[in-house]
């Protein structure tokens, strides 16, 4: 079985260089794209601890497309198969950034106070928006060796991590706005999530100094100093992306993060060394990433069978002008579905395609919003699924911990949706 994860590792790296060729070079290599990623996949299931969720979507599709098969609906496979193709070629992406983009572990005692609090919100949030989940638990794991997460570290830890969404442009879930809406504005979209961002931290600075001591909370404040790493990405993107408009911002994050990896990163380790990383990477990281693969290709193809049926009975959204009162309502619907056990990519994956008529720049803010707001307080998240496994939380608690939290977001989401919507002059 470790030589068939091995192998599957190998798959989905080239099933990143494919999709990337496929783009940027030869539309034809597409086909194999979607092949290799999809056999990794089914490879790597039977290794997935927790697949209840997946079966569910499995059965779900079966049941979707025996409707429409049946009824006579029409039905896109090559999409079913390949819709959350570019959102997995940014989630590998991002994997291989995090070899250059790692801070440094350079602190062995916890520093505490009200400034320890700043830093480490701050850290784990601006680190976190880089290299994902890495940025969370290199912080958690250092607070966990010391002693229990206290309920105020795991506040910090969660919803640091959470508000990334928002904004970050290297965030799974902004890859999930740019496959259903991919004619947003993105300037807007940042611009927009960094003041979501900052609103976030000030309400978890105040319900914190307001609940807990912050002279006794004891954090993990990381060196800022890496921070040219994002800086030189994101100005190689957007000069890009200003000279050629009709590129997909997510497949240029995704070439720029892997060919960054593989410059910078023969400097700082040498070039025999590097290669050794990076084999490491393919062949043993890369299958980890088996739970969000698996997630993404059968949500997506859950999604467009779904889609088939929603067509096939004449399904009409009931609303004509998507605005941010409707926005409010579909926000809410999201966060709601997903304290239930529904993933936000499960519902964009649905309900996508039904707004391809609607300002893509309102309706990608308002799934970032879904997925930001519930990632911190869902118990089935998998941020919280991870807390609850490595460092023995309680799920509960985290809920009872954020819920507020989330209540306080979403009804600021709704004033930012009301901006928008009139900026965007809807």
């Amino acid at each position: 079985m470790i030589l068939l994860s091995k192998f599957s590792g190998l798959l989905i790296f080239l099933s990143f260089i494919f999709a990337i060729y496929s783009y940027f070079i030869d539309d034809s290599f597409k086909i194999y794209s979607v092949s290799t990623i999809w056999i990794a996949s089914a490879i790597l299931f039977f290794t997935i601890k927790s697949k209840k969720l997946i079966l569910i979507l499995l059965s779900l599709s079966l049941l979707s497309f025996l409707y429409s098969y049946i009824k006579g609906y029409s039905i896109d496979f090559i999409k079913a198969l390949s819709v959350n193709l570019y959102l997995l070629t940014l989630l590998i992406s991002v994997g291989f950034l995090k070899l250059i983009a790692t801070p440094r572990r350079d602190k062995d005692d916890l520093p505490n106070g009200k400034s320890s609090f700043i830093k480490t919100y701050i850290g784990i949030h601006l680190f976190g928006s880089i290299i994902n989940l890495s940025a969370l638990l290199l912080v958690a794991d250092k607070m966990y060796k010391k002693a229990k997460l206290t309920p105020l570290q795991i506040i910090v830890l969660t919803r640091s991590f959470a508000s990334d969404a928002y904004w970050s442009p290297f965030f799974v879930a902004f890859a999930a706005a740019l496959t259903y809406a991919p004619n947003l504005n993105t300037y807007s979209i940042i611009s927009f999530g960094i003041v979501l961002a900052f609103l976030a931290f000030l309400i978890t600075y105040f319900d914190a100094s307001r609940n807990f001591d912050l002279d006794n909370f004891y954090g993990y404040p990381l060196s800022l100093q890496t921070l040219y790493l994002p800086l030189i990405l994101s100005f190689f993107v957007l000069i890009t992306h200003n000279y050629f408009k009709d590129l997909k911002i997510i497949l240029l994050i995704s070439l720029f993060a892997f060919l960054l990896t593989i410059l910078i990163l023969p400097i700082k380790k040498g070039i025999k060394e590097s290669i050794n990383i990076l084999k490491f990477h393919i062949i043993d990281e890369l299958p980890k990433m088996k739970s969000e693969i698996s997630l993404f290709l059968v949500a997506g193809l859950f999604g467009i069978l779904a889609s088939s049926v929603l067509i096939g009975i004449n399904f009409k959204l009931p609303f004509l002008i998507f605005d941010y009162k409707v926005a409010s309502i579909i926000l809410f619907i999201f966060i709601l579905l997903a304290f239930i056990g529904i993933h936000p990519i499960i519902s964009i994956s649905i309900l996508g395609d039904f707004f391809q008529s609607a300002n893509h720049t309102l309706l990608a803010m308002t799934f970032l919003m879904a997925w930001a707001t519930t990632v911190s307080t869902s118990p089935i998240s998998g941020l919280n699924l991870t807390m609850s496994a490595r460092y023995n939380c309680d799920p509960k608690e985290i809920f009872k911990l954020n819920i507020f939290y989330a209540i306080k977001m979403y009804l600021i989401c709704v004033i930012l949706l009301f901006f928008m919507s009139k900026f965007l002059g809807i």
